[in-house]
């Protein structure tokens, strides 16, 4: 594959904050693309079967495997992290992969080898979601990355906030040779995107302000006209609420990589303050009525794209957020309902009935409120204290 200067200068990045080789780095239009082209190399190099990942989690991140052909399972979530329960992974024979996935940017290291040390045991293979973290990935006790695949996004409202881009590390040691030969030789020989997704990207932000100034009914049916004829690239399309995947895989042009490459010059910086935020809510929430995750709260302060934090009920969940909203702060209740936005098609996903071994996730959906963490540490206080204040029933 002859990559883009371009390429080459975001994969250089990548494996600079990772400790990687920049070879090993693939960019893709989509991060969702880089997954499915993972699950369809995984089911090429270990046959048919499932993949273990979660409820919590957005819709794009389960349609690859569904794309792929394979089966999701859904297993039981730590409340520790918000992820998989290494604990209570369902790891039955026909198990080919398994997805680790860093829920809101929170990285916890042990809890995600004893994860991959499981799913490899059991000879799946592992692909880490670092849709909220990009350039940071899970690493056991000697330094060494857990995942076979690690996937990351550039993507709207993540860590560099572009509207399109993402990268693939294939691990180099993976034991899975046949599914990361394959892999690799898919992600290289994949077409760069075109002047129309171009056009697409540079009017998004103009099209949602049209969107932003008209009644809500209306800017719904503007969304999904234009989408239908091709004139909008929504975050989350119609068909990706059914289990499918938009688009065809492609490598982003040389324009949208020099956006990205943009985003990463501030990198640090947001960075930064999301840490500082994050320590504020450390400091003023440790010790209160509020409950949130303990890898949230201990260890390195982390740059988390939110701060979850779990309200008594669902109601209360909804009124902090209406809460930090009315005060000027926005946030969303990101991953409630499950399957986030909320699927069209349940029995696509294969959505479970039988709830008995999903306690935990289906508590930590109910009970969710992400607090944002792109404020100065006087506003991040200030976010507390209406935190406090709802979950006490203050207000």
């Amino acid at each position: 594959m002859e990559r883009l200067p371009e390429e080459e200068r975001i994969a250089r990045v990548m494996a600079d904050r990772t400790g990687t080789d920049p070879s090993d780095w693939y960019l893709v239009l989509k991060a969702r693309h880089g997954m499915l082209l993972a699950f369809e190399s995984v089911r090429r190099a270990l046959g048919e079967g499932a993949v273990v990942s979660q409820l919590l989690t957005c819709c794009t991140a389960v349609d690859p495997i569904v794309a792929a052909g394979m089966e999701p399972r859904y297993g039981e979530l730590s409340a520790r992290s918000a992820s998989l329960d290494p604990d209570a992974l369902p790891l039955s024979g026909d198990v080919r992969a398994v997805v680790v996935q860093h829920t809101y940017g929170i990285v916890d290291a042990s809890s995600s080898a004893a994860l991959a040390a499981r799913a490899h045991e059991a000879g799946a293979l592992v692909v880490e979601d670092c849709a909220h973290c990009a350039t940071r990935m899970a690493r056991d006790a000697a330094g060494a990355p857990v995942a076979d695949v690690s996937v990351h996004s550039f993507g709207m409202g993540k860590m560099l906030g572009t509207l399109l881009g993402g990268a693939v590390w294939v691990n180099p040691a993976s034991a899975h040779r046949g599914a990361i030969d394959d892999l690799r030789a898919r992600l290289e020989a994949l077409p760069v995107s075109g002047r129309r997704i171009d056009l697409l990207e540079g009017a998004f932000i103009p099209q949602n302000r049209v969107f932003n100034h008209v009644p809500a009914s209306v800017a719904r049916g503007l969304r999904h006209g234009l989408a239908r004829v091709g004139l909008f690239e929504p975050p989350v399309s119609v068909d990706e609420l059914r289990g499918k995947v938009s688009r065809e895989p492609m490598r982003p042009s040389a324009h949208l990589c020099s956006k990205v490459l943009a985003a990463f010059d501030r990198l640090r910086d947001t960075e930064r303050m999301r840490a500082e935020a994050a320590e504020v809510l450390r400091r003023e929430l440790a010790g209160t009525c509020v409950e949130t995750f303990a890898a949230a709260m201990e260890g390195p302060v982390q740059p988390l794209l939110r701060f979850p934090v779990l309200a008594p009920d669902t109601a209360a969940a909804d009124r902090l957020i209406r809460e930090v909203c009315a005060a000027g702060y926005y946030t969303t209740a990101w991953y409630r309902p499950e399957l986030f936005p909320g699927v069209l098609d349940p029995g696509a996903y294969r959505v479970p009935t039988d709830r008995s071994g999903l306690s935990t996730s289906d508590d930590i959906t109910a009970r969710v409120a992400p607090l944002p963490t792109d404020h100065t540490p006087t506003e991040m206080a200030e976010i507390a204290r209406i935190a406090r204040a709802v979950c006490s029933g203050e207000r």
